[in-house]
């Protein structure tokens, strides 16, 4: 199968290019480079001894996407990862994030319906859920667009509106919402893995270049929470089964619309995942605590089931493993991918 990939050199994206072309597929990255480097396609071909096709370029714009099919298609599928991702930078930037999010949906399936796609395979979030009392989150759990905490959440959300009543129109069309929950790890070649552009937003590469000595400590943000040990806690998942599970949504996609949680169902509190990075790196690491940040909640995981019985997938890799996969990256790459 021919597979765009809008946003396919970021983290998910590049892990998942990986896990597409050992499974036989053929992937194409579309990505702008703001957030990732070209260097990630030499690193795939050193990995899977394939190229992968690299595009720089807005997922936004029409023109750069039928440039894309007109000159690497025809595409069977798009999935699309083309995102801002930052809870907290959210709240900052609520515009960037409702346009950016949006506006790739739009060009996406504006071009893809033209040319003909059989299936769209949209990057959700598990952020999507609105109710705490839901816990664990299955796919049927509350998603209530007021009582969102923050524009990356609702604009995740407003995604899943378009895409359903997109489907809605095309019915011949396989829509496939796949509700992340907390992706980290990386490759075990230690060849890619998460490499954010400036201060990292999320915990686990901030903890990884704390351990290689790029920032001075960790910022615990909030132990006053109502859970064991009052830090958040999260459904963190390795990044390798999560593009695993993007291989099998491709592959069983039927003509309609799901939605499937990717997650281990088991959550892990900051401090917990701490704990385990300073295992893999054999010494503690300064920490600090500071105040809850806004958007942020006590606590998110899910229920994995649907996927499991569905797609035949299911998460494997432990904390422990997520935490030694990022700790062999880190090291090998301390600067990331331009260090």
């Amino acid at each position: 199968m021919r597979v765009l990939l809008a946003g396919g050199a970021g983290y998910v994206g590049t892990h998942t290019a990986i896990a597409l072309l050992e499974a036989g597929h053929e992937p194409v990255m579309l990505d702008d480079l703001s957030n990732t480097s070209r260097v990630v396609t030499e690193r795939v071909a050193e990995i899977t001894g394939t190229s992968v096709p690299l595009v720089v370029g807005d997922a936004a714009d029409d023109e750069i996407i039928e440039s894309v099919f007109d000159e690497h298609g025809p595409f069977e599928a798009i999935i699309h990862f083309a995102a801002l991702k930052a809870v907290g930078e959210s709240v900052e930037r609520p515009l960037d994030y409702y346009a950016n999010n949006l506006d790739t949906t739009y060009a996406l399936l504006r071009v893809g319906l033209a040319k003909g796609i059989r299936s769209f395979v949209f990057s959700s979030t598990g952020t999507v859920y609105s109710d705490p009392a839901d816990l664990p989150f299955t796919e049927e759990a509350t998603r209530d667009l007021v009582e969102l905490s923050n524009p990356y959440s609702k604009s995740k959300l407003m995604n899943e509106t378009v895409l359903a009543d997109v489907q809605n129109a095309h019915p011949e069309l396989n829509v496939t919402l796949l509700r992340y929950f907390n992706p980290v790890g990386a490759h075990e070649s230690g060849l890619v893995g998460e490499d954010p552009k400036g201060v990292p937003n999320n915990l686990m590469p901030f903890v990884a270049r704390v351990a290689v000595g790029v920032l001075p400590e960790v910022g615990v943000f909030g132990d006053d929470y109502d859970t064991p040990d009052g830090t958040g806690q999260r459904d963190y998942i390795h990044v390798v089964d999560l593009a695993e599970g993007h291989v099998k949504a491709l592959e069983n996609a039927h003509p309609g619309l799901v939605a499937y949680n990717l997650g281990t169902g088991n959550p892990v509190s900051v401090l917990e995942l701490i704990t385990s990075f300073e295992k893999a790196v054999g010494r503690e690491l300064p920490k600090a605590m500071k105040p809850r940040r806004a958007g942020d909640l006590a606590a998110t995981y899910c229920t994995p089931i649907k996927a499991e019985r569905a797609l035949g997938w299911k998460a494997t890799r432990t904390i422990d493993d997520m935490t030694r996969d990022v700790w062999n990256w880190q090291q090998k790459n301390p600067g990331g991918y331009e260090g």
